[in-house]
């Protein structure tokens, strides 16, 4: 299991989990309306240099995500 940040642009994988623990409750529904669910496959798009943020796509959704955020989210390749 790896975290979302670790990903290389292009690459793909499944969301497998979200740390529910330190994220705080409007963000965990954000995370939810924007389609991020277990099970559900998501590509990095791009990368931004120097921990910046992270595009990714969901489906036909694209989703420009905060570093901090995007360590919240655990995949699977």
């Amino acid at each position: 299991m790896r975290l979302l940040n670790n990903l290389q642009s292009g690459a793909f994988a499944t969301i497998s989990g979200i740390d529910a623990i330190n994220v705080d409750q409007p963000l965990m529904q954000r995370l939810i309306a924007l389609g991020f669910r277990v099970g559900k496959q998501i590509q990095v798009m791009r990368k931004a240099n120097f921990n910046g943020p992270l595009h990714v796509r969901i489906g036909s959704t694209d989703i420009i995500l905060r570093e901090s955020e995007a360590k919240l989210i655990q995949v699977t390749e």
